[in-house]
Protein backbone atom coordinates (compact mmCIF):
# COMPACT_ATOMS: atom_id res chain seq x y z
CA UNK A 1 0.00 0.00 0.00
CA UNK A 2 1.55 3.42 -0.96
CA UNK A 3 2.64 6.49 1.66
CA UNK A 4 1.00 9.34 1.71
CA UNK A 5 3.81 10.48 0.02
CA UNK A 6 3.27 8.83 -3.14
CA UNK A 7 -0.23 9.36 -2.74
CA UNK A 8 0.06 12.93 -2.99
CA UNK A 9 2.63 12.74 -5.65
CA UNK A 10 0.25 10.82 -7.62
CA UNK A 11 -2.47 13.37 -7.26
CA UNK A 12 -0.30 16.04 -7.84
CA UNK A 13 0.56 14.51 -11.65
CA UNK A 14 -3.25 14.56 -11.90
CA UNK A 15 -5.22 16.87 -14.64
CA UNK A 16 -7.73 17.86 -12.06
CA UNK A 17 -6.99 21.06 -10.27
CA UNK A 18 -8.58 20.31 -7.15
CA UNK A 19 -7.00 16.95 -6.65
CA UNK A 20 -3.66 18.32 -7.96
CA UNK A 21 -3.89 20.83 -4.75
CA UNK A 22 -5.11 18.24 -2.44
CA UNK A 23 -2.02 16.56 -3.21
CA UNK A 24 -0.01 19.95 -2.30
CA UNK A 25 -1.92 20.11 0.77
CA UNK A 26 -1.08 16.68 1.86
CA UNK A 27 2.53 16.78 1.48
CA UNK A 28 2.86 20.55 2.86
CA UNK A 29 1.35 19.33 6.19
CA UNK A 30 4.39 16.59 6.32
CA UNK A 31 7.05 18.46 4.19
CA UNK A 32 9.57 18.37 6.50
CA UNK A 33 9.60 14.38 7.03
CA UNK A 34 9.79 14.00 3.23
CA UNK A 35 12.23 16.98 2.37
CA UNK A 36 14.41 14.33 0.43
CA UNK A 37 12.05 12.66 -1.64
CA UNK A 38 10.57 16.03 -2.71
CA UNK A 39 14.45 16.88 -3.76
CA UNK A 40 14.51 13.66 -5.58
CA UNK A 41 11.33 14.14 -7.62
CA UNK A 42 11.92 18.12 -8.38
CA UNK A 43 15.04 16.46 -9.84
CA UNK A 44 13.52 14.35 -11.76
CA UNK A 45 10.68 16.14 -12.64
CA UNK A 46 11.33 17.87 -16.58
CA UNK A 47 8.08 18.23 -18.12
CA UNK A 48 5.54 19.82 -15.68
CA UNK A 49 6.73 23.59 -14.93
CA UNK A 50 3.63 24.26 -12.56
CA UNK A 51 4.53 20.71 -10.55
CA UNK A 52 8.42 21.87 -10.32
CA UNK A 53 7.34 25.33 -8.69
CA UNK A 54 5.32 23.33 -6.21
CA UNK A 55 7.97 21.02 -5.30
CA UNK A 56 10.47 23.68 -4.78
CA UNK A 57 7.85 25.49 -2.69
CA UNK A 58 7.49 22.24 -0.26
CA UNK A 59 11.56 21.92 -0.40
CA UNK A 60 11.85 26.06 0.64
CA UNK A 61 8.73 25.38 3.31
CA UNK A 62 10.95 22.20 4.58
CA UNK A 63 13.04 24.55 6.05
CA UNK A 64 15.98 21.93 5.98
CA UNK A 65 19.56 22.84 5.85
CA UNK A 66 19.66 20.21 2.78
CA UNK A 67 17.52 22.27 0.39
CA UNK A 68 20.52 24.86 0.61
CA UNK A 69 21.90 23.30 -2.74
CA UNK A 70 18.40 22.55 -5.00
CA UNK A 71 17.58 26.12 -4.06
CA UNK A 72 20.96 28.25 -4.22
CA UNK A 73 20.59 26.35 -7.84
CA UNK A 74 17.25 27.68 -9.07
CA UNK A 75 18.70 31.30 -8.63
CA UNK A 76 20.15 30.89 -11.88
CA UNK A 77 16.83 29.19 -13.38
CA UNK A 78 15.81 31.00 -16.50
CA UNK A 79 12.42 30.15 -15.14
CA UNK A 80 11.40 33.72 -13.10
CA UNK A 81 8.58 31.77 -11.12
CA UNK A 82 11.59 28.94 -10.25
CA UNK A 83 13.90 31.83 -9.07
CA UNK A 84 11.42 33.16 -6.88
CA UNK A 85 10.82 30.39 -5.16
CA UNK A 86 13.91 29.44 -4.85
CA UNK A 87 14.62 33.18 -3.16
CA UNK A 88 11.16 32.81 -0.69
CA UNK A 89 13.18 29.03 0.15
CA UNK A 90 16.36 30.58 1.20
CA UNK A 91 15.19 33.51 2.94
CA UNK A 92 13.00 31.29 4.88
CA UNK A 93 15.87 28.59 5.49
CA UNK A 94 17.69 32.24 6.99
CA UNK A 95 20.83 30.70 7.26
CA UNK A 96 24.43 32.36 7.43
CA UNK A 97 24.92 29.68 4.29
CA UNK A 98 21.66 30.94 2.79
CA UNK A 99 22.41 34.05 3.63
CA UNK A 100 25.44 34.33 1.85
CA UNK A 101 23.84 32.65 -1.31
CA UNK A 102 21.56 35.21 -1.55
CA UNK A 103 23.68 38.57 -1.41
CA UNK A 104 26.15 37.14 -3.78
CA UNK A 105 23.32 36.16 -6.32
CA UNK A 106 22.10 39.90 -5.84
CA UNK A 107 25.91 41.18 -6.22
CA UNK A 108 26.13 39.54 -9.42
CA UNK A 109 22.83 40.50 -10.68
CA UNK A 110 21.45 37.10 -10.88
CA UNK A 111 18.46 38.33 -8.92
CA UNK A 112 17.05 41.87 -7.50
Amino acid sequence: MPGTFETAMRMMRRHNPQTREEGFQLLLAEVTEDVEALIGEFERETEDLGLRCWLLELIGEAEAPEALPVLAAQLDSPDESLRGWAIRGLERLDTPEARTVLWRARVNGTIT
